[in-house]
């Protein structure tokens, strides 16, 4: 069973309840609990009733405006989460988690820090390697404000891992920790057919726990709206990175290549999700930027792990190579995606 599945209610074991509850002969219904009751005896177990009322509301009535609007993606996800909110011992996913046991960079990695950090010029790196990132979230606060308001935490990593290097003993090239803490506002205004899901203002520290030459981190605050429309979901985060002293700053030329924004979109299509997300594209004047480029599907009817492309080209894939050039193709699992 999918996580989906997990919070749709199947349409016979409504039948059975509506069946105890319902004392009346159907004679003495209405027509559209006639509609309902019909429906529901020979419907698939993947059908809501949210689906079969307005299948009945269109036959009695043709008065389809008068349903409320289906959700999208994005807001059946955020329902997910806010049935989970509330449990004890919450932890949630964030960002996708993945893993990419093979993750090919045609460009090859650069060494040179390494080589100055470990005093050994003959250190060098695989072009190919594995990649895997573990991103979780938890709620602090919830419901504040008439229920508009809900505060998170949340923890990201991302490791990059020289597995297939045995010369250098297979190390972690690098692995990139990412806190964050942001207040999180449910708007739900529409347009035309979109819909303003969620927006959010928060804080964020990035860096890869080093230390000397290797040492790379900065701190942000951050905005993050979310659009949807049907299936798709559109996610805008510009940031304001916090001033570091010179004495400080491990990398200072590091929005040059980074920017100040990312743009993201993701469509579901059936069991099957696209991800498209670019930073500093057009900030750098298409120089600097970068762009992701992701596909996760179902592997047979296995619930929980899927199988996973990830794409990627510019500046930026991490933070000790920041300000080099990455075209890297990977291959592997994911667990969760943004839809």
């Amino acid at each position: 069973m999918n996580a989906a599945a997990l919070f749709r209610l199947p349409a016979v074991f409504c039948a059975v309840v509506w069946g105890s509850l319902w004392s009346g002969p159907i004679a003495t219904a209405d027509p559209l609990e006639r509609c309902l009751r019909n429906k529901l005896e020979y419907a698939h177990n993947d059908v809501t009733v949210g689906d079969l009322r307005r299948q009945c509301l269109q036959q009695v009535s043709g008065v389809e405006h008068s349903l409320p609007r289906q959700q999208g993606a994005v807001e059946q996800r955020l329902d997910a989460e806010r049935k989970n909110v509330l449990r004890p011992f919450t932890i949630m996913p964030h960002r996708p988690n993945f893993i990419l046991p093979v993750a090919y960079n045609s460009h090859g990695y650069h060494a040179g820090y390494h080589q100055r950090a470990n005093n050994d010029s003959s250190y060098t790196f695989d072009s190919m390697e594995a990649q895997f990132q573990v991103s979780i979230k938890t709620p602090l606060v919830v419901g504040l404000f008439d229920d508009s308001t809900d505060i998170y935490a949340a923890y990201t990593n991302h490791s990059f891992w020289q597995v297939y290097n045995d010369d250098i003993s297979a190390p972690f090239r690098e692995s990139n920790h990412e806190p964050e803490l942001w207040i999180q506002f449910k708007p739900q205004w529409e347009l035309l057919g979109i819909v303003n899901s969620t927006n959010s203002l928060g804080i964020n520290h990035q860096s890869n726990g080093q230390s000397s030459v290797l040492s790379r981190s900065w701190n942000r605050l951050f905005a993050t709206i979310v659009l949807e429309y049907g299936d798709l979901g559109l996610i805008f985060t510009p940031w304001y990175r916090i001033p570091e002293s010179d004495d400080d700053d491990d990398n200072p030329d590091i929005t040059s290549y980074m920017g100040h924004y990312e743009l993201g979109a993701s469509y579901r299509w059936d069991d099957h999700t696209f991800t498209l997300t670019s930073r500093n594209v057009l900030e750098s004047n298409y120089h600097r930027g970068s762009v992701q480029f992701s596909w996760s599907f179902p592997l047979g009817d296995w619930p929980f792990l899927r199988g996973y492309l990830q794409y990627y080209s510019g500046y930026g894939e991490s933070l000790i190579d920041y300000n080099r050039y990455v075209n890297r193709l990977g291959v592997g699992l994911s667990l969760t995606d943004w839809l």
